[in-house]
């Protein structure tokens, strides 16, 4: 079974739902010493299956694959409805209908049984943690499992129920926050100070991000405990990363200076590089799948258009650090 602390290069491409994470970026990765993520996310089975198959047609370093567990959740319809309401005139602006708010499960286990059956070297989970009998099946298959985790409680649930290793994320994350609680506002102890505390209590192995996008950054955490650092931002304008243009050019605009985080677009808090959408709309509801799946079309024409000011653009706080080089060059400038 990988274990983490055997990585030629101590760091682990978090993966980034939604385009940026691609198999060429997960590949690269790997090959350079670290440990490339696939990220599943709003993918079916079918398509998750055909990306693993091209990391292991170009690549025979190891590589992980993330799963997002979804929890039943029904938001408030009242806030819901009038959610929905205040983005008429946007959609409208742009030409597009808003989508029908509904749960779903990412297909959680279509996507389980294609690890199960293909076996990448790690597993990884996001937005909760799956039961104690699918992580010992997993690690009966010999793949490693990671629990994404946002505080020390929900470290210490995941590695009862036997996580092998854990994801530690920050609050000064891009994208999704982890956080198991939909309801709740996430943790936001500074991340040295967090992965100290987790440390403290766990004794799996513990890869940490969130805001780290420099050498500097990866040996602060691994002197806290870590084994190794789970970087994202630091790889969005990688020549391998799928992240478009848009948002790609909202990186380095000098327009764009800070972010924020918001549930504008998904129903669930994420980080973004903050924009007039996301100032204009900060009394978005919880709801998770629900928003994401109503504000897609929204999403997707403002990126047709061209509009920063309203397409979502996950990034951390240290999104100044990205440089569009290969990720086998920025993979090695991490290395402490």
């Amino acid at each position: 079974m990988l274990d983490l602390r055997d990585l030629a290069i101590p760091v682990v491409g978090a993966p980034m739902a939604g385009g940026p994470s691609t198999p060429a970026l997960a590949a690269a990765v790997s090959d350079a010493g670290g440990l490339g993520f696939l990220a599943a996310g709003y993918k079916s089975a079918d398509r998750m299956a055909a990306e693993i198959e091209e990391v292991r047609a170009t690549s025979s370093a190891p590589y992980g694959v993330n799963l997002f567990l979804v929890e039943p959740y029904e938001p408030d319809p009242t806030r819901l409805d009038a959610y929905i309401r205040s983005l008429e005139a946007e959609a409208a602006r742009l030409g597009a209908d808003l989508g029908e708010p509904r749960w779903d499960d990412d297909d959680w286990q279509g996507k389980l049984q294609v690890v199960l059956d293909v076996r990448p070297a790690a597993v990884s989970f996001t937005f909760g943690c799956p039961s104690a009998e699918v992580l010992r099946t997993l690690a009966k298959h010999d793949v490693l499992t990671a629990v994404t985790v946002t505080s020390v409680a929900e470290a210490r649930e995941a590695v009862a129920r036997g996580a092998a290793s854990l994801a530690v994320q920050g609050p000064d994350a891009g994208g999704h926050r982890g956080t198991w609680d939909l309801d709740a506002h996430p943790d936001q102890t500074p991340l040295l100070d967090l992965v100290s505390a987790v440390v403290a209590e766990v004794a799996v192995p513990v890869a940490v991000g969130g805001g780290v996008t420099t050498a500097r950054d990866v040996a602060s955490v691994l002197e806290r405990g870590a084994v190794a650092a789970q970087v994202g931002t630091a790889y969005l304008l990688a020549d391998e990363a799928g992240t478009n243009p848009v948002h790609r050019a909202a990186l380095t605009d000098p327009d764009f200076t800070t972010t924020a985080l918001t549930r504008a677009y998904t129903g669930r808090w994420a980080r973004g590089v903050a924009n007039r959408f996301m100032a204009e709309h900060d009394d978005a509801p919880a709801g998770y799948p629900h928003l994401h799946h109503v504000t897609a079309p929204l999403r997707a024409a403002a990126v047709a258009a061209g509009d920063a000011q309203v397409a979502h653009l996950w990034a951390g706080t240290g999104f100044a650090d990205a440089r569009s080089i290969p990720a086998k060059e920025i993979t090695a400038s991490l290395a402490p």
